[in-house]
């Protein structure tokens, strides 16, 4: 519409996709070309957020790759780009700022291929058309000779390459709900591609899950998705991703149909979750004055509901009724749904990532995944030091224009914390991203922090003098004048014991001079931990607690006696 403002992201509607430069979740659009109707699904590239691939696997007909002109296909494009390959999708490649400086289209193109044939692309997809242009500018073009003015090449590849969708020709109607809504008005909207049939307002609707009896609804609304809004529809008819809205309980993976005799349809298999991290209740000595969502109730009831439209997700009972274990594919995908909850008002305790172990012919078995590292060649001794501490075998390196790429086996465990590491092995220029590969037997122990921490021994307010001392035998994680209590962590060990400290001791004032000096004295400004960056720094007998405006690091024993008498008994 005239003069309307457009976001620069308009996929990304999270805020944490804004902050953090990254889709998180699958959301699908419309646009209009000619007489075709082009459904476009934006999904997820890092490997946390997998399931948001795969569930939206049956809504789409085709993939469209987009490669930097300079940077090429990146570590984290072979996730997704796997996963459409294996649903047997046709691919469609669009090389990006070729108007960049320093571009290589050329070079991208034959590195593509090379992916493809890294991948077992089957014939037909190796045979993907390619096409050069810039997003930005608004143009594509064939060749890279060609004149480009707009984007009708890229429309006609999709149109030529794409199939339309596959529908059964049937009257009945029937579809798989790959994702679901929330309005404030008609409640939870399912959405999905309709495989067959068409569904209007007013229609009587069964939801057929398996194991349980079809449920019987009627359809209070039909929606469109057409460029940035979302519309109502008089109709929903098959081929047409559409949202429906008739159910007050309604989950991904459910089959919606106008008779209750259908059969379900078929989902996508999942990849199983690698970690798991513990939620409980904030019990600290500053629990509740931050957030106003702290019962265990609440957090349980939220925990549920994320697991509910998250479907690489899974919430497990521990037998405790304030704490919860919740199984995942990484630590970066619960560290988001964390930062949602504390948004909302939550205060919560999360423990360190622990992988998920099997018991194969009686030995312990832990995942291991295939890690790709993209780094400067003069940061690959340090990167190939890292692995090793952490288990990991290289299995092939390359280099190429002052880049090196790397591909190694690694244990998922030693993985935690390793993006921090490789961030400042490599300046910031690291770039890496990984899959699951399979279970192999333990590869034993992995110590991935080789520190200790400085532990408050006291309650009460942290003062320079103390935090002058302190900061002596280690790096501060408090500054003056913040509220600590015992058993909070304020700073870290270089040796790997942990050492009780007092950050709330005043220096003696014998004279007003003396005071005022005491203000003066310069400290090193503290370290402070993202939250991603807090739950993999702990240790396990430590927690990160999490509340609306504070991310602090403490022990789960929080009385020094008690702490010390547990090391003893775990040690004998």
């Amino acid at each position: 519409r005239e003069n309307q403002v457009l976001d620069d992201r308009a996929m990304d509607s999270m805020a944490q996709e804004r902050e953090r430069g990254i889709t998180i979740k699958a959301k699908n659009t419309s646009v209009r070309w000619g007489e075709y109707l082009v459904n476009i699904v934006d999904t997820p590239g890092h490997a946390d957020f997998g399931g948001e691939v795969e569930r939206v696997m049956k809504m789409v007909d085709g993939v469209m790759l987009v490669v930097d002109a300079y940077e090429g296909p990146q570590a984290q494009t072979r996730f997704v780009l796997q996963k459409a390959l294996a649903a047997g999708l046709n691919p469609v490649v669009f090389v990006n700022k070729i108007d960049r400086p320093n571009a290589r289209p050329e070079e991208m193109q034959d590195a593509v291929l090379e992916l493809f044939l890294e991948l077992d692309a089957k014939e037909e997809q190796f045979d993907a058309p390619f096409l050069f242009g810039s997003a930005k500018e608004g143009f594509a073009r064939n060749r890279l000779e060609d004149e480009g003015f707009d984007m009708k090449p890229l429309f006609e590849a999709i149109v030529r390459s794409v199939p339309p969708p596959k529908v059964e020709e049937s009257d009945e109607f029937r579809m798989l709900v790959s994702n679901v809504d929330w309005s404030d008005y008609v409640g939870r909207i399912g959405v999905g591609k309709v495989l067959s049939g068409s569904v209007k307002i007013g229609d009587p609707i069964w939801r057929l899950q398996d194991g349980s009896r079809p449920e019987k609804g009627k359809v209070s609304k039909v929606f469109e998705y057409s460029a940035l809004a979302t519309n109502d529809a008089a109709e929903g008819v098959a081929g047409n991703i559409v949202g429906i809205a008739g159910f007050e309980e309604l989950d991904i993976g459910e089959t919606l149909a106008s008779s209750e005799d259908s059969e379900t349809l078929p989902f996508v298999e999942i990849d199983p979750p690698t970690v798991m991290m513990s939620f409980s209740v904030n019990d600290g000595p500053m629990a509740g004055r931050e957030g106003d969502r702290v019962t265990s109730r609440e957090i349980r009831d939220r925990l549920i509901r994320e697991a509910r439209t998250n479907i690489s997700i899974k919430l497990e009972e521990t037998g405790e009724s304030t704490e919860f274990n919740v199984n995942a594919r990484g630590a970066m995908q619960v560290a988001v749904v964390v930062e949602e909850m504390r948004r909302e008002g939550f205060e919560v305790l999360v423990s360190r990532p622990t992988v998920i172990k099997r018991e194969i012919d009686g030995r312990s078995h832990e995942p291991f995944e295939t890690l790709y590292l993209e780094v400067p060649d003069d940061a690959v001794g340090g990167c190939m030091q890292s692995l090793a501490n952490r288990k990991g075998v290289v299995e092939s390196i390359s280099a190429n224009r002052g880049r090196t790429q790397m591909e190694a086996t690694i244990p998922t465990r030693g993985l935690i914390g390793f993006e921090f590491e490789l961030l400042n092995l490599t300046s910031g220029e690291g770039i890496m991203s990984h899959l699951f590969k399979e279970y192999r037997p333990d590869s034993g122990d992995i110590r991935t922090r080789r520190t200790g921490t400085l532990v408050s021994m006291e309650k009460g307010v942290s003062m320079t003098y103390a935090l002058r001392n302190i900061e002596t035998r280690g790096k501060l994680f408090v500054g003056p004048g913040e509220e600590v209590y015992e058993g909070m962590i304020v700073g870290e060990n270089p040796r790997k014991e942990d050492l009780p400290v007092n950050p709330t001791k005043a220096k003696h004032v014998t004279n007003h001079r003396a005071a005022g000096s005491d203000k003066s004295e310069a400290l090193t400004p503290a370290i402070r931990f993202s939250l991603e960056r807090a739950i993999e720094y702990i240790a396990p007998d430590e927690l990160v607690e999490v509340t609306p405006k504070s991310i602090r690091l403490r022990k789960r024993i929080l009385d020094f006696t008690t702490r010390k008498r547990e090391a003893k008994r775990l040690a004998s």
